[in-house]
Parts: C-alpha cells; structure tokens; sequence
C-alpha cells in the first residue's frame, strides 16, 4: 500500500514539474470582434464567433470560425483543421490547410497552388443554418407559449353588468 501511496506521489510531482505550462497568449478566442493573424505572428488555435477571421501569419492549431468567414493569404498556413459554419472559407495562391476542412452553410475557394491535406467537406446553400438553428426555434416557441398561457391565467377577463363576457 506504502509503494503504490508512494508511485502515485511520484507520478503528480513529476507531471507538475515537466508539464509546459499553458501558452493563453498563443491561443485566441473572439465574439462578434474580427480576428486577424499578422505578419510575423504565430498563433495556437483561433475560435471565432459571430465575426471573421484573417490569416495573414501562421495558426499552428485548429481554426473555427461560427457565423463568419475565413480568409487564408497567399503562402500563409494553417496546421490544424480549418472548420467553418455560416460562413466561407478563401485560400490564397499556396497557402496550405494541413488538417481537414469543414464548410457548412458557405462555400470553399481555393485559389491555384493552394492545398489542403487532409479531407474537404462542403455542405453549401444557407438553408442548412435554418436547420441547425431550428431546435432553438421550437424551444424558443414553447416557452414563449408557456409565458402567454401563465399571463392568460393570470389575469381575468372584465365582468360586464349583465354577467357575459366577451
């Protein structure tokens, strides 16, 4: 019991002390604010939200972009996946995607000399969005519904002289 107490001390020190240390400055997460990649600048994973994103640098992770477009430049990189919803996705001349890419509800624009290494998958026309979003739709709907029928309850209707309502 006092070797296993002692292997499982052992194992917890040496992952505290020769795990690397989260980088937050590597990764970047955006909502409803446009994320652009400069020149020169090396990013992790880039998550963006209701907005675009612009890679005019290197990501060296995944890149997501919900509701919005993504633009590769020329000779520019992505070593993850690249994964759009809502929106479309632009490869300039000899950029390269190492990963898959997703587009659903956009469409895919590869330029001459751009590559992509692993799988593509499109699934276009905007109609997919109402799909996506229609669970929220019905939810929506029934609590709206609940909302009017406890207000209905709620409140009596006027009681005339003659005793008829409406």
């Amino acid at each position: 019991m006092a070797g296993s107490l002692r292997f499982a001390l052992l194992m917890l020190l040496t992952g505290l002390f020769t795990a690397r240390p989260a980088l937050a400055n590597e990764d970047r997460v955006s909502i409803a604010h446009d994320i652009t990649v400069t020149d020169g600048t090396t990013m992790g994973d880039v998550v963006c939200l209701l907005c675009n994103v612009r890679v005019h640098g290197v990501v060296q992770g995944d890149v997501v972009a919900v509701l919005g477009s993504v633009t590769v430049d020329s000779e520019r990189s992505i070593s993850g996946d690249l994964v759009t919803v809502g929106g479309d996705v632009s490869l300039g001349g000899d950029a390269s995607v190492h990963g898959d890419v997703a587009v659903v509800a956009g469409d895919l624009e590869t330029a001459p000399g751009a590559s992509v290494g692993g799988d593509r998958s499109v699934i276009g026309g905007r109609g997919w969005l109402l799909f996506a979003f229609a669970p929220l739709l019905i939810f929506a709907g029934i609590i709206w519904l609940i909302v009017w029928l406890v207000r209905r309850s709620r409140y009596r209707f006027p009681m005339y002289p003659q005793g008829r309502g409406f």
